[in-house]
């Protein structure tokens, strides 16, 4: 069991007596504390906060973050408050202990809602200091450790939450020592059968291996050697869980997986790894289409390495890494080589340090942006997985892109205003789809225009964390301002009949009204509204009671029409089962969250709603509308050679716009196509149909409408 004098002596290689002295104070503080608390294992509680300083020792953390392994438990778990942590020992140790904290005080109504809040609040404060998440990993690591005590649907519940969140997050900070680690455990804990098996298995192949190793390693040292390079080759075992995960996504047996040698070759500069790189590739034959440069091109985690793949004697594939002393201590140790390093390892906090807190940044814009924690995590969930997709700007940037991006996730991670306004894009100087997937390599070049806004079908094939939340972001924020006006129209429409103006309200009617509802702002009732959550006609009835009095008669008055013009946004719909186009007689019914839906006026559906008649209102179209419409035609038609071209043609020239075609119905001499058609109304539609009439192949049309029956 570790003591705190074990970890003072072990301290002060690197640390200076007092700061020692204060992580040593820490340490009775949180166990006077901890006094009377024991762990599920038996132990008094104070041994977990020692094991975590423990850990981060070996990384040579700093005093600060040791004092907050030694408390980050204290808040949560005992009566001590974050201000009589602030007194004792200082704000940053307080603010890191807070982070670390999960959140005690707020009710949640699941697990999967407590954890997303927690990660939530955690990920704030790594904003402020990523100290936050090195101490939360060596909390979690050592917890892992200990697991055995944890019933076992705990265990599992752990487990998956640590593979799913804490592992990668390891990874995406580059300290694969506590990757490794972490998912070691996780798998025992989730699969302690399949765990076991391959541990034996592993065991039993490495002494059958031992003495091809040996060989292959001599080989490699004596060749270096002789041209006269100062360098270290080790072997690299390959770890339990990414055994398994191989085995499982490539569908590989064990064997497979292991008749695969891998080694490692550390040089003393970068010039050297490239030529360690031809004396090997000189040496042994390389396999075409393994090698990797992640020297020029860091992994979006700040690793960096030569990877190569080669065939030895016997036909033997050999996998071989390439650094540098600074490289090998960046890769074991991500951010943390900064403090493990601090004196001579400068690029590390360079290159692993401005990635990490870039990569924090964008958390928290994703917070901003989210609209609850569970939205939140998943964002981040989706971020912690990055693949090596590499794309060039025009002017020779390099931009890392998650596995499978589009070129509109390549726009919003040039800008979020890039994202917002681009129209088009050109790959490799050709015009493309915007949902087209790059690849690395390629030059992308992205097209904005004015005036120009998110599509939702973008979240269709979105894959990176700051398009998908910026595009939900864009259009939560449209909807509500396309509600309000909504709601603002309806509402004016519905106090029409009442004979009163909208402009024209006195503001303590206003207020009577808001005090009623609940509602701190007008436009929250407008929004309301306009998404069908209030009925526009009970609420103007309801003002015209405080204008006119409750005993006023209302039948003599006026009736308020609603117009359509097309350009009312995602809070108008156009009914599918009807399908109302200009010309049509519409009527509206307001749909809970959907806002206005658009039926015809002898729509079949309207007959479930009949009773709701709150909710359904007369509607016209604008007089000046121009917008196109969606219908479906029912066209029969002889079989016959490039028929459906001539159709197409037929569309094309009466200036109709042909969006889907699809064969509903075939035999051998008759085929029943349906024609979905943007058309400007009823008009256009007529057009359109004499058009398509005029081919002689043509035997009936119909408009498919879900109309009643008279």
């Amino acid at each position: 069991m570790p003591t705190i004098d074990a970890l003072a002596e072990r301290l002060s290689s690197y640390l200076e007596p007092e700061q020692i002295n204060q992580v040593c104070r820490a340490y009775y503080y949180a166990e006077q504390a901890h006094e009377g608390q024991f762990r599920r294992s038996g132990d008094p509680y104070i041994v977990h906060p020692l094991a975590v300083a423990n850990i981060l020792s070996e990384m040579h953390m700093d005093s600060q973050s040791l004092m907050a392994a030694m408390l980050h438990d204290v808040i949560e778990d005992t009566a001590v408050p974050k201000d009589a942590l602030k007194d004792q020992f200082g704000e940053t140790v307080s603010e890191l202990v807070d982070g670390v904290s999960k959140l005690t005080h707020i009710k949640f109504e699941s697990q999967e809602e407590k954890q997303a809040g927690n990660f939530q609040k955690m990920a704030m404060a790594m904003a402020k200091d990523i100290r936050v998440i090195l101490v939360k990993l060596a909390d979690r690591l050592h917890n892992m450790r200990t697991l055995s005590a944890m019933p076992p649907e705990k265990k599992r519940r752990i487990a998956g939450e640590t593979l799913e969140i804490y592992a990668p997050i390891a990874n995406r900070l580059g300290i694969s020592n506590i990757r490794i680690e972490l998912e070691d455990l996780c798998f025992n804990a989730k699969h302690p059968m399949r765990s076991n098996m391959i541990k034996k298995a592993v065991k039993s192949a490495r002494g059958n291996r031992s003495e091809l190793v040996e060989k292959i390693n001599q080989a490699l040292k004596t060749r270096l050697k002789e041209e006269g390079l100062k360098t270290r080759v080790m072997g690299r075992e390959k770890h339990l869980y990414s055994i398994y995960r191989k085995m499982k996504e490539q569908k590989k047996s064990f064997k497979q997986i292991m008749d695969v040698y891998g080694f490692r070759i550390i040089v003393d500069n970068v010039d050297s790894c490239y030529r360690a790189l031809g004396i090997v590739h000189n040496f042994y034959k390389p396999v075409p289409g393994r090698f990797k440069d992640y020297i020029a091109i860091p992994k979006s985690n700040g690793y960096q390495s030569l990877h190569t793949t080669v065939v030895g004697v016997g036909g033997v594939h050999i996998e071989i890494q390439i650094r540098t002393e600074e490289m090998e201590a960046m890769a074991h140790n991500g951010i943390a080589a900064h403090w493990l390093y601090k004196d001579d390892n400068a690029q590390s906090e360079a290159n692993g340090g401005k990635r990490a807190r870039q990569w924090v940044q964008g958390l928290l814009e994703l917070q901003q942006r989210a609209g609850n924690p569970q939205e939140f995590i998943e964002s981040v969930k989706v971020d912690l997985f990055p693949d090596d997709t590499y794309v060039f700007t025009p002017k020779g940037r390099i931009v890392e892109m998650p596995k499978d991006s589009t070129a509109v996730d390549f726009a919003y991670s040039v800008h979020t205003d890039v994202g917002n306004t681009c129209v088009g894009c050109r790959i490799d100087q050709q015009l493309a789809p915007l949902s087209t997937k790059l690849i690395s390599g390629q030059t992308v070049e992205i097209i904005t225009a004015p005036g120009a806004k998110p599509n939702p079908s973008w979240l269709n094939f979105v894959v990176s964390s700051k398009a998908r939340s910026s595009i939900r972001h864009y259009l939560k924020n449209q909807k509500h301002d396309e509600s309000i006006n909504l709601g603002r129209r309806l509402l004016s429409s519905a106090l029409a009949m009442f004979k009163i103006e909208l402009d024209n309200l006195d503001p303590e009617h206003i207020e009577h009204l808001l005090r009623e509802f609940g509602l701190k702002d007008f436009n929250l009732l407008l929004a309301d509204i306009g998404l069908g959550t209030r009925s526009p006609q009970n609420i103007a009835q309801r003002i015209a009671e405080f204008a006119l009095g409750e005993n006023n008669n209302f039948s003599a008055l006026g009736k308020g029409i609603f117009s359509i013009s097309g350009k009312e946004g995602g809070v108008v719909t156009y009914a599918r089962c009807c399908s109302p186009i200009p010309g049509d007689d519409i009527v509206g019914y307001s749909s809970a969250g959907r806002g206005l839906v658009v039926h015809t006026s002898n729509c079949q559906n309207l007959l479930d709603m009949i009773e709701q008649n709150d909710k359904i209102m007369p509607l016209v179209w604008d007089e000046h509308i121009d917008e196109d419409f969606s219908v479906t035609l029912r066209v029969w038609i002889e079989n016959g050679r490039g028929l459906i071209a001539q159709l197409a043609a037929a569309v094309t020239e009466a200036e109709g716009n042909l969006e889907q075609i699809s064969v509903d119905d075939k035999d051998a001499k008759l085929s029943v196509l349906s024609l979905q058609i943007g058309v400007t109304g009823r008009k256009h539609l007529a057009d359109v149909m004499r058009k398509l009439k005029k081919n002689n192949k043509v035997s009936k049309i119909t408009r498919l409408k879900n109309t009643r029956k008279k």
